[in-house]
């Protein structure tokens, strides 16, 4: 791969995160990348490696999930050196996030993460978040007394969130 398309496929990167108000994914990045044929998975993750270790990007890691947030100095980058990303691949990407916007939000928007319990054997915290555009609706830890239990939560925290939160508030909000 040349120095030249590692430039444009970290611009390019920049320029994502930069028209959205909220992280990416590796998975999502790679989604892009790969399935619009721009490069290939190794040479994405060489990219965003590099922009994490300059210090363009900060990574975030939750689980087993990288989200990745542009910060100050990949802004001013991509300023700089804009124009060399063609107008078709701003194009792309930007048809990109039309269609996928929604369900990309969402994807970073709920996350669950666990972790033990240092003064109790055996338990763990499950950590649950519901965020709309970057500002927290609701945190709800739970303890359980197995990893596998702590496993489950997260995992269908993802397609039962909204169910949880529109019960809550019903539960909250409504006089009986």
């Amino acid at each position: 791969m040349s120095e030249e398309s590692l430039t444009l496929y970290k611009l390019m990167i920049l320029f994502m995160l930069d028209n959205l108000d909220f992280p990416l994914t590796n998975s999502q990045l790679s989604e892009f990348f790969v399935n619009h044929g721009y490069t290939s998975y190794f040479h994405l993750q060489q990219a965003i490696n590099e922009l994490v270790e300059s210090e363009f990007v900060r990574a975030e890691t939750i689980r087993n999930t990288t989200n990745y947030h542009l910060i100050s100095s990949g802004k001013e980058a991509l300023s700089m050196f804009h124009t060399q990303i063609s107008e078709p691949i701003k194009n792309d990407i930007l048809d990109y996030f039309a269609e996928k916007k929604y369900q990309l939000r969402k994807e970073v928007d709920i996350t669950a993460d666990y972790y033990p319990l240092k003064k109790k054997r055996g338990e763990y915290m499950v950590k649950t978040q519901i965020k709309e555009k970057g500002s927290l609706l609701l945190e709800l830890n739970i303890n359980v007394v197995s990893k596998e239990q702590a496993i489950a939560i997260c995992d269908s925290w993802e397609k039962k969130s909204d169910a949880v939160y529109g019960k809550l508030m019903e539960m909250l909000l409504l006089d009986e």
